[in-house]
Parts: structure tokens; sequence; C-alpha cells
């Protein structure tokens, strides 16, 4: 609001508007801005609007900029409260991204086939380049579809991840960069992907069907069921819910909220 009334202000005077308030009285100042601003909008309404209308593009800025200082500060209380309860999700026989005891774990609830998703992924690169040891990454698995490319490319990260987590993670961004070669190709792309990218494919084929890779995917199902996950993407920062593909700069704020909780043990 202040920032508002300071650029209606600006703009009145630009206009000429206040030139006689500024000659016949006081000079503005801080103390009498709100009442200087409220006589003219009572006065004078249809030049106000006027002078609004020839800078309605710094008016939309202005409103936008207010608009996400909101939202931030209500994530920033939301994220304290949820650092206050810790969630226990299963992260064994998950392939991890960056150090294994970094200060920051993300844990992501993702699908392959997602566009948020896919936005979300670019988002992380960018975040782990940044903060380098003092973040790691591990994916869950959350396919929107239950027999389609999103649960089959699901099955396939798994099963790569036992043979090797490099590998892996190359899977994932190869799947991400190429979302619609994916969804329009299907199970096709995911083993020409894995071939291209050295995976033991008799060994890829066996992982498939076992146990293991079958009791993760339940697993990551579960733990979406017992946070309540009701779309994806959706992520931890350490105990903090972040939900959607959120800017960097929200991302930015959890994980120094994160850090800031452990330089504060």
């Amino acid at each position: 609001m202040r920032t508002m009334q300071t650029f209606v202000l600006a703009a009145l005077m630009a206009a000429g508007l206040l030139w006689g308030a500024q000659t016949k009285a006081a000079p503005i100042s801080d103390e009498n801005l709100t009442q200087a601003l409220e006589k003219i909008f009572r006065e004078r309404p249809d030049l106000v609007m006027d002078v609004l209308r020839r800078n309605s593009e710094s008016v939309l800025d202005i409103a936008q900029q207010g608009s996400n200082l909101r939202r931030k500060r209500s994530m920033e209380a939301q994220w304290a409260e949820d650092m206050k309860t810790p969630k226990s999700v299963r992260t064994a026989d998950r392939p991890v991204l960056g150090p294994a005891n970094a200060k920051v774990r993300i844990v992501a609830f993702s699908d392959f086939t997602c566009h948020f998703c896919q936005q979300a992924s670019h988002t992380l690169d960018a975040l782990m380049r940044q903060y380098g040891k003092d973040v790691s990454l591990v994916f869950k698995n959350l396919p929107l579809d239950e027999k389609g490319p999103g649960a089959t490319s699901a099955a396939y990260f798994t099963a790569i991840a036992q043979q090797d987590e490099n590998k892996a993670w190359a899977f994932y961004r190869t799947l991400f960069a190429n979302r619609d070669q994916l969804i329009t190709e299907g199970e096709a792309y995911l083993k020409k992907t894995a071939q291209e990218l050295g995976v033991d494919m008799k060994t890829l084929v066996k992982d498939l069907h076992s146990k293991k890779v079958k009791t993760i995917l339940a697993q990551d199902q579960e733990d979406a069921q017992k946070l309540g996950v009701e779309g994806t993407p959706y992520f931890l920062v350490n105990n903090m819910v972040l939900r959607g593909a959120l800017p960097l700069d929200l991302f930015k704020d959890a994980v120094d909220m994160a850090l800031k909780k452990q330089a504060d043990k």
C-alpha cells in the first residue's frame, strides 16, 4: 500500500494535481501524504483514474509485487508451523542427488508426464547448483495414471536406480527434457533412452518385475496418501511443505529457512 501511495503521489505530481497543494499549503511530507491523497481522491476522482489508466502497466506491476509479498509471508508462516511437526517418509533404496548428509533434503513427489513437474525439475536443478553440498534431492514417484507412461516411467526409473544411481538421474533428466516424446512414444521411448544411457537391459527387465521395485513404488503412494498429497509436484524441504511448481525465489526462501533452523540447533 505504501508503494502504491508513493506511485500515485508521483503520478499526480507529474500531472500537476498536487502543485496547488504544494504552493498554497505545507509541502507534501510523510505525515500528510495520506491526507493529501484522500483529498485528491475525494475531489477529483476522474483525474486520478485518468492518471492510473495512463500508467496501467506500472500499477499492475505494483499490484503483482504486493500479491507476491503477501504470498511469501503466508508461505513463511505456514513453513514455520510445518517445521514444528516432523514428517516421516521412506527414502531407503531411492537414489539421492547430492550429499547423503546434506543439511537440507528435498523430497519430491512427482510424475514424469506432468507439465508442472517438468517445470519444477528445472527449478530444482538451478537450486541445487546454487546451494551445492547443502542440499540433496530424493525423487518419489507419484504418477497420475496407473498403466500409462507415467506409471511405466516410474517403474523404469526405480529399476534403473537399483543398477546405477547416476544413470537413474541421467534418465530422470532425459525424461523431463523430452516429456512430449515420452507421452507420445510411451515405453518404446523409455527402452530407447535406457539403452542410450548404457543400462543393462536384461537386468532392467528383471528388476522391473521385482518385489523390491514394486514395494518402493507402493511405499511412495502410501507416503503420499499419509501426507495428504492431492497433486504433483509436491515437495518436502526438510519438514516444510511446498506445493506446485513454485518459482526459484520461493524455493530459496524455504531452503534458507531450513538452513537457519539447522544453524540454530
